[in-house]
């Protein structure tokens, strides 16, 4: 799965040094806690937290507060932030500091999803530029001496590519480092990945990382991103859906202490069913509830098990079970022992879609200023939802 390994690389961000150039991408509903802790338990690296909202945040709603509790077990402790306004995200960023509850904070200007780019969050706020600048510089300087990062996309469509622009402005706001989904919210998840694009934000952005993100769907993935735009990370989303693994075949290739002489991952559908059954019981110790728990894994199953033998009455089994135990009953009658299938189980993951025309407020793209109409469209644009 991965060749030759790679000289040693590490990512400083800010005070935070990483053994491996490796962050693992906010994605809602999937990098809870246990998911975090299931992946730092294969490999190392920079592991985010589903996308908060700052509003919520900000009025202590009681999920978003657990959102953002870490177990003891993690550090650095990662946070994503989402928002529209200006002092919403500063206050934001001043309790998550004040209260200690992170050691690295990131803003989601990545966001291709049609709830939020209809209200102009997302991909589509750095098009209003001076407004990208005010929450960034806002949220920096509340930040202190916690690293602060943002995440971003090329830009609304090819005809309106905002990333080299916010990239400047987010370096001279004195962000940590800069990460880049070389897609633009037009695109969603879908074709390739425009690793061209890294390269020119790497030529731009010099003072700080650049970490790339898209089609990294293997660890040779990772290394040949980093060699062919000379990125200094990765950020990884949905090529670790179901192979939390990859994180440690991740560390192994670009030579992390401790992990280049390790063996690599021998993905029998043993070791497959074993990592699907650590994660059900993350999920819940997680909830606390165990219910809850098998009934969050349910989406899962098909990512873990992609390529491998096992028939749809199992896997159909396995998305209705509401015990550990029914978990452990099903497995059971796996082939335990069967290979890992190769190019089967490889590949694209996870929601891809098709290209669109990103919804956008009426105007929106008339004038890179903020209007009194795009104003109060914003005040409408704090949902829960994530991505990028």
């Amino acid at each position: 799965m991965t060749t030759a390994l790679a000289p040693a690389r590490s990512l400083r961000i800010g005070p935070i040094e990483l053994d491996a150039p490796v962050v693992l991408a906010p994605m809602a509903g999937i990098t809870n806690t246990a998911f975090r802790r299931l992946c730092r338990e294969y490999g190392a690296g920079l592991y985010v937290s589903e996308m908060i909202t700052s509003r919520a945040l900000v009025e202590r709603n009681a999920t978003t507060m657990r959102l953002i509790t870490h177990h003891e077990s993690e550090t650095p402790r990662s946070i994503q932030l989402y928002g529209v306004d200006p002092k919403t995200v500063a206050e934001a960023v001043r309790i998550l500091v004040a209260e200690d509850r992170a050691d690295h904070i990131d803003l989601n200007f990545g966001c291709p999803v049609p709830k939020v780019t209809r209200k102009g969050g997302g991909a589509a706020l750095p098009w209003k530029r001076e407004l990208f600048r005010d929450i960034v510089t806002g949220a920096v300087r509340s930040a202190g001496d916690v690293p602060l990062t943002i995440k971003m996309r090329k830009g609304i469509d090819a005809d309106h590519l905002t990333y080299l622009e916010a990239g400047r402005i987010a370096e001279d706001a004195g962000v940590a480092a800069v990460a880049l989904h070389a897609r633009t919210a037009a695109e969603f998840y879908s074709g390739q990945a425009d690793w061209s694009a890294i390269s020119k934000l790497k030529e731009t952005v010099t003072s700080v990382p650049v970490l790339g993100n898209g089609d990294i769907w293997s660890a040779d993935d990772a290394r040949r991103m980093m060699n062919e735009t000379g990125c200094d990370g990765v950020v990884v989303g949905r090529g670790c859906l179901g192979r939390p693994w990859l994180f440690g075949d991740l560390a192994r290739s670009l030579g992390a202490p401790g992990a280049a002489t390790a063996e690599p991952v021998d993905a029998t559908l043993g070791f497959v069913a074993q990592a699907f059954r650590r994660h059900a019981e993350l999920l819940v110790e997680f909830f606390d509830d165990e219910d809850r728990g098998c009934r969050d894994i349910r989406k899962h199953v098909a990512w873990y098990f992609k390529g491998y033998p096992v028939g749809g009455d199992v896997r159909a089994r396995l998305a209705t079970a509401s015990s550990l135990a029914e978990i452990d009953e099903l497995l059971a009658t796996l082939e335990l022992d069967a290979p890992y299938p190769g190019a089967a189980a490889e590949g694209q993951r996870g929601r891809a879609g098709t290209p669109k025309r990103p919804a956008l407020p009426d105007g929106w793209l008339d004038s890179r200023v903020l209007g009194a109409e795009a104003s109060s469209v914003l005040a409408e644009a704090e949902l829960d939802h994530s991505g990028g």
